[in-house]
C-alpha cells in the first residue's frame, strides 16, 4: 500500500479545505444558536458546491457524478467533518444506494439528486430494531392488483425534512434459516407526499444542532411494484452491497473533527502560559497531546488502509468496522482532551470545542454502535479457527 497523495488528491484537499472555512464556517454560529438550517442558506452552500465539483463526488462519472475513489472521498469527507454537521451535509452526497436504481427510477430519483434538485434519506431504524434489522416490524404486504401496501413506523430518521423521497426497507416475508425464521427485508423509494406517509418531528438530541431526526409513520400506504429498489425480498443485498461505505464516510468525518479539536488544543497549549511558561510544557498537558496525536494517527491508518483495499476490491466488513471504531472513539477521547486542555473555556460556546464535545457522542452508536463493530472484528478473528 502506498498512502502517498497524488497532486489531485492534494488539490482535492485544499479545495475542499477553502470551501468549509469560506462556505461553512461563518454559518455555523447562527445554526448552533438557532439549531435549524434556513432553506435559502441550504440553497445557497448546495448551489456553491456544485460550483466547486464537490456535490454528488461519491458518484460514478458516467452517471454525472464527481467520480471520486473510496479514498479520495474519505479526504473530502474528512474536510467537510470540521465543520457544524447540518452545514457539512448540505454538501451532500446522495446515497450509494440509488447506484441500484433502473429504468425510470433513475431519471425520477438517481439524476436528480445527483444534479442537486432532490433530495433522498434512509429509513432502516424502529423504535424496536436498531442493530437488529431483521426484527423490524414495518411491513409491505403485496396487493393482489399489484404493488405494495406499507404500514409501521420509523425512527431516528435523519434530515427527512429536507428529503423529497425515502429510501425505506421494510419486511416482505419470512423464510426458514438455522436460527428459526428470519424477515425477508425489500427496499423501497417512496414519496413524501404519499397518501398514508407522515413525517413528524423526532427527538431532541444533545448533537448535531440544526441536523434533524424525524419519525416516518406509514398507515396503508400503497406504493407500485416500479416503486421497488433492487429486487423483491432482496433489501439486505442491496444494503450490504452499498451500505458499507457509510462507515468510511463516518470514520472520515469523525477525523476531521478529531484534526480541528486537535489543532485547536495544539495552539491553545502552545500559546496558554501559567507559573510562567506555556502549559504544553506541564507533562499533563504534553502527555495529553501525544496521546491524542498517537490515537489520531491511528485511526487514520485503519480509515485509509480500509479506503485503499475498496478501491482495490478487498475491503472486508472488519476493515469498514475497525476504522469506524478506532475514529469514532479516538473522536471521543480528542475531543474530551481537547475541552480539558482549555479547561473552562472548552466548554463556552465562543469556541467549537463544546459543540465538537457534543456531537462526538452519537458516533459511537449510529451507523452501527462501538459494540456492533467489535462484534464483527471479533467473528472476523475467530471465523477461519472454528472452520478447521
Amino acid at each position: 500500500m502506498n498512502f502517498e497523495l497524488s497532486e489531485e488528491q492534494r488539490m482535492l484537499i485544499d479545495s475542499a479545505r477553502r470551501f468549509v472555512e469560506e462556505e461553512l464556517y461563518p454559518h455555523e454560529r447562527q445554526v448552533e444558536q438557532t439549531d435549524r438550517l434556513p432553506a435559502d442558506l441550504r440553497r445557497h452552500i448546495i448551489a456553491r458546491a456544485l460550483d466547486a465539483g464537490l456535490y454528488a463526488a461519491n458518484m460514478p462519472q458516467e452517471l454525472g457524478g464527481g467520480g471520486l475513489d473510496t479514498l479520495s472521498m474519505c479526504l473530502l469527507d474528512r474536510e467537510l467533518g470540521r465543520a457544524n454537521m447540518a452545514l457539512q451535509y448540505t454538501v451532500a452526497r446522495p446515497s450509494n444506494i440509488l447506484q441500484a436504481c433502473v429504468g425510470e427510477q433513475r431519471e425520477k430519483y438517481l439524476y436528480p439528486c445527483i444534479r442537486g434538485e432532490k433530495t433522498d434519506c434512509l429509513a432502516m431504524t424502529e423504535p424496536g430494531a436498531g442493530s437488529d434489522i431483521r426484527s423490524m416490524a414495518c411491513t409491505a404486504k403485496k396487493q393482489s392488483g399489484g404493488g405494495f401496501c406499507i404500514n409501521g413506523s420509523k425512527h431516528f430518521i435523519s434530515h427527512a425534512d429536507v428529503a423529497d423521497f425515502v429510501i425505506l426497507f421494510a419486511a416482505t416475508g419470512a423464510e426458514d434459516s438455522p436460527r428459526g425464521a428470519r424477515k425477508k427485508i425489500t427496499a423501497f423509494l417512496v414519496d413524501k407526499g404519499a397518501q398514508g406517509f407522515t413525517v413528524r418531528r423526532g427527538y431532541r438530541s444533545v448533537s448535531h444542532r440544526g441536523y434533524h431526526n424525524f419519525i416516518l409513520e406509514f398507515s396503508d400506504c400503497r406504493v407500485p411494484a416500479t416503486q421497488v429498489l433492487g429486487e423483491i425480498d432482496k433489501g439486505f443485498e442491496v444494503a450490504n452491497r452499498w451500505l458499507g461505505n457509510t462507515r468510511l464516510q463516518v470514520a472520515a468525518i469523525c477525523l476531521g473533527r478529531c484534526d480541528r479539536a486537535f489543532e485547536l488544543a495544539c495552539e491553545y497549549a502552545a500559546t496558554r502560559k501559567q507559573f510562567n511558561q506555556t502549559i504544553g510544557k506541564f507533562q499533563g498537558v504534553g502527555f495529553k497531546l501525544a496521546d491524542m496525536e498517537i490515537a489520531r494517527g491511528a485511526a487514520e491508518l485503519l480509515t485509509c488502509r480500509a479506503a485503499w483495499r475498496e478501491d482495490h476490491g478487498g475491503m472486508t466488513d472488519m476493515d469498514a468496522a475497525m476504522a469506524k471504531l478506532a475514529a469514532s472513539e479516538a473522536l471521543a477521547m480528542i475531543a474530551d482532551e481537547a475541552l480539558q486542555i482549555h479547561g473552562g473555556m472548552g466548554l463556552m460556546a465562543d469556541l467549537p470545542l463544546e459543540r465538537i464535545w457534543r456531537d462526538a457522542r452519537v458516533e459511537r452508536i449510529w451507523e452501527g454502535s462501538s459494540e456492533i463493530q467489535r462484534l464483527i472484528i471479533s467473528r472476523a478473528i475467530l471465523r477461519p479457527l472454528e472452520s478447521r
